[in-house]
């Protein structure tokens, strides 16, 4: 007596993916969200801070994240425009603008490990403090926020690696326009009785031969 091996459906399938591309989803909007307004409040904050020593004695002097380097916060804008950018586009754009995320991630994390221990910010405040263009700043130190920035541009690349990986499950904005946009039938014209001369007139007016000529 034979056995018969069951071959699962290939549809079997589809409500795992469903569930993955949902979950994926709703991890890639809040990562990259979250991510970004992380990045962007770090560079608001201050980085690094030191002395200058000037006539009067030494002056106290600090500087933000983007007085230390503009990158984070400019990758910031950029990774939740593509956030946003990854449902307007499908298939090969929606890969490009999922990369464009993720790049924007690595960015951000690489900007922000440099700019943990740059001291040309408060350098050339102390040049500028001191007259000296040849000073630099005394007692540096640095604050956490520049890891702070990398949280958000880890937060940011999860996002872009999430969206490489499950994007082709994602819905698309465009998908409501493109039925919309869809031709319509011609609605077949009615039929012209040639015993009712009103139905004539409107053949007629319609451009139609009314004798079927």
């Amino acid at each position: 007596m034979g056995y018969v091996t069951a071959v699962p459906h290939p549809r079997s399938e589809a409500p795992g993916s469903a569930r993955a591309g949902r979950l994926s989803l709703a991890v890639a909007l809040l990562s990259g969200a979250l991510g970004a307004a992380v990045a962007l409040l770090a560079t608001r904050q201050q980085w690094s801070q030191g002395t200058a020593t000037v006539a009067g004695g030494a002056f106290p002097l600090t500087a933000k994240g983007s007085d230390v380097t503009g990158v984070p916060a400019a990758l910031a804008i950029v990774g939740l425009a593509a956030l946003v950018a990854v449902f307007a586009v499908r298939r090969a754009g929606r890969f490009v603008v999922a990369a464009l995320l993720a790049l924007s991630g690595v960015g951000i994390v690489t900007a922000a490990l440099l700019g943990a221990s740059d001291s040309s910010a408060l350098d050339e405040q102390a040049a500028q403090a001191s007259g000296d263009t040849s000073a630099s700043v005394d007692a540096l130190s640095h604050t956490a926020w520049p890891y702070v920035a990398v949280v958000g541009g880890v937060l940011i690349l999860v996002a872009g690696l999430l969206a490489l990986r499950y994007g082709r499950l994602w819905p698309g904005m465009s998908g409501r326009y493109e039925r919309g946009t869809a031709p319509q039938p011609r609605r077949k014209a009615p039929a012209v009785d040639p015993d009712r001369p009103e139905d004539l007139w409107k053949a007629l007016d319609r451009g139609e031969d009314p004798t079927g000529a």
